[in-house]
């Protein structure tokens, strides 16, 4: 079944400070930047009386201090560099990734639409039908009046 009820998503960090809270969401993408390190909590809410699937992917990314690295002016940007682009080549894919699941639940959405028009155009050829046929009938009964009215 299709509705247009989302869930709910509140993520907690280790403390249990509340980082982003969304309500009613069929599809959403965020991000964000924590400065604390332990378990940090995503509870998923659906109040929607059917079976929901939720595509949900974690990325974490750690960024690069120059106290902890080795000082060599050679290597820490080559290193710098290759972390962008791996950062950078995981957004390209998790965007691809999301724009697939939006494509398929256009698809959802179309397939319900498309069965949607089917059956209006079915009842509308059924209600022609019926139309003709309550026509054929009064005209013919209007005539066998008439036809009986000028012979008496």
């Amino acid at each position: 079944h299709y509705t247009q009820d989302g869930v709910d998503l509140v993520v907690k960090g280790p403390s249990g400070e509340q980082i982003h809270d969304f309500r009613d969401k069929t599809s959403e993408k965020f991000d964000f930047v924590t400065r604390h390190k332990g378990v940090h909590q995503f509870c998923f809410t659906n109040k929607s009386p059917y079976h929901e699937t939720i595509d949900f992917d974690i990325h974490v990314s750690h960024f690069t201090y120059y106290d902890q690295h080795a000082k060599d002016e050679h290597f820490n940007p080559l290193l710098e560099q290759v972390s962008k682009l791996e950062e950078a080549l995981y957004n390209i894919q998790f965007e691809q990734h999301w724009l697939e699941a939006q494509t398929e639940r256009q698809a959802i959405v179309n397939e319900a639409m498309s069965r949607r028009a089917i059956h209006k155009a079915f009842f509308e050829s059924a209600a022609l039908v019926g139309a003709s046929a309550l026509q054929v009938y009064l005209l013919r009964r209007l005539f066998e009046r008439k036809l009986g009215v000028t012979r008496v």
